[in-house]
């Protein structure tokens, strides 16, 4: 995270989806509000393009927000490097990422 452009990332596989904009956006502005560096990726792109470009510049968290996710009442939380997903309600998402920003920094630090 130390050399991360930006500490996360929020993928919107489907930026014509108002829906998910609306929920993308208020993650991201969330995010920004607390300090969190935080990047927002609502490019007119395929999700494997999207997926590919936040693997080769490095950010270590990803918040995906879909169709499926949505409809299942959350969004996709991921690590880079790590398997697997956890699917969680967008205020938990926030909540959860900026707590593991907070806590890696302040392990950085000491």
């Amino acid at each position: 995270m130390s050399i991360a452009p930006f500490e996360v990332l929020v993928i919107n596989l489907d930026p014509k989806d108002e829906a998910a904009m609306q929920v993308g956006t208020r993650i991201h502005d969330q995010l920004a509000a607390a300090g969190i560096d935080v990047l927002f990726d609502d490019r007119d792109e395929r999700a494997g393009f999207k997926f590919k470009d936040a693997d080769l510049i490095g950010v270590p968290l990803r918040i995906v927000v879909g169709k499926k996710s949505l409809a299942a009442g959350g969004v996709e939380v991921s690590t880079r490097g790590v398997e697997g997903k956890t699917v969680m309600a967008p205020a938990a998402a926030v909540e959860h990422v900026v707590a593991r920003v907070r806590a890696e920094l302040a392990r950085l630090a000491s």
